[in-house]
């Protein structure tokens, strides 16, 4: 080979690696500017519709990339008003159940919450945008080791994964001035009771096949219940289980 058509070859190799890249670059914007698209409207007409309106919260929702929280099959279905499978039979909650489960804690930018259920972390990546440090369980070990590592990813070096039973809470960190529980006991745990704090508030789905999303508040160390809506989650299983 000459060394002029070895230069030329070079040349559009060169050239066709560049034009490649840059449409590469074009597709992957086009994409990411479609979810934040598909975000803008989940909150709109989900959410804000629904009449959460808690503005730090919407911004939190606009915020965080739903997308990248789901298997890679799901993310077409990202930001629809369902929940989605995200393996290990657990699933990611409707965007909605996930507005209104974190406004009814009325959290505060100080406060320390502690959920227990991290799923696929985006309930955490949510209230890591609103707290001051946010304290995760998940039984699952495959979820809590994929959640710990996309948390850390994203720079959420405000939230701290354990993998374990959360019916136990996490008494090491406690008292907690939210907790949030996305997964269903038959009762509420009494562990989790203990490390609310004064004037906290638990949010939990209670029940077996019929549920309650229940808001509880710590008063004068008396416990307050308060039912808000019939709601569907997996059921908590470990300790949760000898509740039935």
């Amino acid at each position: 080979m000459s060394r002029k058509f070895g230069s030329a070859v070079l040349i559009t190799v060169t050239l066709c690696f560049s034009f490649c890249s840059r449409a590469q670059e074009r597709d992957s914007s086009e994409v990411e500017q479609d979810y934040h698209r598909q975000r803008e409207s989940m909150v709109a007409q989900q959410i804000e519709a629904r009449g959460v309106l808690d503005v730090d919260l919407l911004a939190a929702m606009r915020k965080v990339e739903r997308h990248r929280f789901v298997p890679d099959k799901m993310k077409p279905h990202a930001y629809r008003d369902y929940p989605l499978p995200i393996g290990e039979d657990q699933t990611i909650s409707q965007p909605y159940i996930v507005a209104l489960m974190t406004e009814l804690l009325a959290l505060q930018p100080e406060d320390k919450v502690l959920e227990i259920g991290t799923g696929s972390g985006y309930q955490a990546a949510v209230l890591a945008e609103l707290v001051d440090s946010v304290f995760t369980i998940e039984i699952v070990v495959p979820l809590a080791e994929r959640a710990e590592a996309l948390l850390k990813e994203l720079e959420y070096d405000n939230v701290f994964v354990r993998c374990g039973d959360g019916y136990a809470g996490w008494p090491e960190h406690a008292p907690f001035d939210g907790i949030i529980v996305t997964c269903a006991p038959p009762r509420v745990p009494e562990p989790l009771k203990e490390q609310l704090a004064e004037g906290g508030r638990m949010v939990i789905p209670v029940g077996t096949m019929w549920q309650e999303l229940m808001l509880i508040r710590k008063r004068d160390g008396r416990i307050v219940k308060e039912s808000v809506i019939p709601v569907r989650f997996v059921p908590m299983t470990g300790k949760a289980l000898e509740d039935r």
